[in-house]
Parts: C-alpha cells; sequence; structure tokens
C-alpha cells in the first residue's frame, strides 16, 4: 500500500514509539474490553511457520468461511488499539492491489493480514499475561467469537499458546523444499530493492516485527554450514532447521495440523479434510499461479536431508 507523508508520520509515531504503544494499549483496555467474554476455551485457529509456505493462501482460505475476527489492514496502525482506532477513523476501503511482494495476492482494507506480532514485540516480556485479553478486543470490533491470526513467528510460542488456547487449533503449511527455498531467495532479494529504493519500507517491516526477507533479516536458526542469504543452500539450509525442530517438538502439540501445500493446491479432498479438522465450510479455492520460480541448483546432500524431512512432515 502506497503511504502519504501524513500516514507515513502517523506509522512512526504509533509503530515506532514502544510507550505511546502501550499507552494506546492501555486505553483499549479501559474503554472496550469485556472481562465477562471468556474467549480462551473458544476454536480459534493459528496459522503459522515459514513465509511463502502458504501462510497467506490458507489466512484468506480460513477467514472466507465468514466464521472469524482477525486484524486487518483498516487496523493500522492502530493494531494496537483496534476498537478505538475504528471511532475516530474515516477510512474508506480502496480497490484491491496487489501487495509489495509481487505474488499476485491481491489486498484492500477488509483484508485480514499479519500484523499480530506488533503485540508480542511491545509486550515482550509478559504477553503470556495480556494475550487472551488481546483476542478479546479483536473479537470485540469484529463479532465473530473465532480468532484468526497469521504470524509466523508464532512457531516458537506454540507449546504457550496451545495451553493458553487448548481448543485451539495450529496450522502449519509446508511445500517443495527446493520450490521453497527458491521463492523465499527471491522474495529476499524483492525485499531488499525495495526497503533500499524507500527507507519507510525498511522502517515498517520492522515496526511490525517482520525480519523474514530484506535489509533487516534474521535467520529463524543460527546457520550451520551456509550463512550467504544470496546462496539457495542458506535457505535449504534454514528450511531444514525449522522443519527438523517441528518435528522434534511435534509430539508435544496436540493441536498442531501439517498442511502440504501441493496437496491443498490439487486436491479437493484433502481440504475437505482441512475444513473438517478447523470445523469450516467447503470454500471455493483458485490456485496462484505466480508462485513459480526458476529453481536453483543446490547441494545434493543438503537436498536430500530437505527431501527426508518433506516425506516425514507429509506423514503427520
Amino acid at each position: 500500500m502506497k503511504y502519504n507523508y501524513f500516514e507515513k508520520k502517523l506509522h512512526d509515531i504509533c509503530l515506532g514509539n514502544k510507550l505511546i504503544k502501550k499507552s494506546l494499549y492501555e486505553l483499549e483496555i479501559l474503554l472496550f474490553l469485556n472481562r465477562h467474554e471468556k474467549i480462551n476455551k473458544n476454536p480459534h485457529v493459528f496459522i503459522t511457520g515459514l513465509p511463502r509456505s502458504g501462510t497467506t493462501m490458507l489466512l484468506e482460505y480460513v477467514y472466507n468461511s465468514e466464521k472469524f475476527s482477525s486484524l486487518k489492514y483498516l487496523d493500522m496502525p492502530f493494531v494496537l488499539s483496534p476498537n478505538f482506532y475504528s471511532k475516530i477513523s474515516k477510512k474508506k476501503n480502496i480497490n484491491k492491489v496487489e501487495r509489495m511482494h509481487n505474488d499476485a495476492v491481491f489486498y484492500d482494507l477488509d483484508s485480514p493480514e499479519a500484523f499480530e506480532e506488533v503485540f508480542f514485540t511491545t509486550f515482550k516480556d509478559n504477553w503470556k499475561e495480556k494475550i487472551v485479553d488481546y483476542v478479546n478486543l479483536i473479537i470485540t470490533k469484529y463479532g465473530n467469537k473465532r480468532y484468526l491470526s497469521k504470524n509466523n513467528y508464532n512457531f516458537q510460542r506454540l507449546n504457550e499458546l496451545e495451553k493458553i488456547f487448548p481448543n485451539s487449533k495450529f496450522v502449519m503449511p509446508f511445500r517443495d523444499p527446493l520450490s521453497h527455498a527458491t521463492s523465499m531467495m527471491k522474495q529476499h532479494e524483492n525485499f531488499c530493492f525495495e526497503q533500499k529504493k524507500d527507507n519507510f519500507t525498511l522502517r515498517y517491516t520492522n515496526y511490525l516485527g517482520h525480519y523474514e526477507f530484506g535489509l533487516n533479516h534474521k535467520p529463524w536458526f543460527s546457520p550451520k554450514k551456509f550463512d550467504d542469504t544470496q546462496n539457495i543452500n542458506y535457505w535449504l539450509e534454514q528450511w531444514v532447521l525449522f522443519y527438523q525442530n517441528i518435528l522434534d517438538r511435534n509430539k508435544y502439540l496436540k493441536n498442531l495440523i501439517m498442511v502440504c501445500y501441493e496437496d491443498f493446491c490439487e486436491k479437493s479432498e484433502y481440504r475437505k479434510k482441512i475444513n473438517f479438522e478447523l470445523s469450516i465450510d467447503n470454500q471455493e479455492f483458485i490456485v496462484n499461479n505466480k508462485r513459480m520460480h526458476e529453481t536453483k541448483v543446490a547441494n545434493s546432500q543438503l537436498l536430500n536431508k530437505c527431501n527426508d524431512i518433506y516425506i516425514e512432515l507429509k506423514k503427520n
């Protein structure tokens, strides 16, 4: 989304200052929190995983069931005070535009998006005490009693979130490792290019706590052998470290649903199974074919390890 000068400054003020963020959240709690609404036992859905694995696709798919409340572009930059902002904002919807990723994903102000990480970075030390109230506020604004989250960094909070929201489902997509790593590498190059053109783009991703790609990129796990982000093996190694970590933890996560991207796109029966798991109706689904990128030549030993993990993930 293209922001003008004043909109950029508003983002800088609301998202770039921790004191202001906390103050806006406290005001939201004071004015709008319904403490009589017990929502932690509701069947919410938390989508998480590596970027470019299909998380946005699943977010839109689940959201279209019309059973969920979720943060939207409409809430920016007041994502910690969405009810308060709705009272003072006169935002009008826009025609759908393609997002910065240049991947044929279009959005407008009513589209759900991954803004939740602002909450976790603001309340890094005590988020577990506040997350139920925060989810409650979003449900208060949008009305549906089930919360829908997309947050790539929630993979590291799965155990805690499952304890807090015991009836929720945690959805993690995965896809063919070489095409996935190629897509991540391409997106990293794209973000670096865009952030060099416009410093606000870099500030914006920092405000959102999004370090997946670009000049502010941070690896999910410390690289073991490959540390050059311009090398496909860096992204493949991150893929291995990420999903091996999930496989090692999976036995402790009773509500984790692994979703194979290829099967989800190609098999209607597979989608029906996911619908059943999430207690949603069958949805119309159109495959986005712009995701395809020319794959790179990779280290054969590393790629074999990736493929072994991919096969293991499909068994879960």
